[in-house]
């Protein structure tokens, strides 16, 4: 699975298609904590803080923001 830093220093993609790869990876992230918190895992394993490192990689490069929050999960 792509990294944050792997997608940001990839310099065969441009900003849009940075964005969508962030994206794409933020959904899975996503999807891997509402599996986790649903299952009883043990949320505190670095989901959160791989979203986080996401959602802070898209504001670098100004990309639009969906909604966050316990709703989205």
């Amino acid at each position: 699975m792509l990294e944050v830093k792997d997608i940001l220093s990839d310099n065969s993609l441009n900003k849009p298609a940075k964005i969508e790869k962030l994206q794409d990876l933020l959904s899975e992230a996503r999807g891997l904590q509402r599996a986790a918190t649903e299952g009883g895992m043990d949320t505190d394993d670095g989901f959160t803080r791989n979203l986080r490192d996401i959602e802070l990689a898209l504001e670098k490069l100004n990309a639009d923001m969906p909604e966050t929050g316990a709703a989205t999960l």
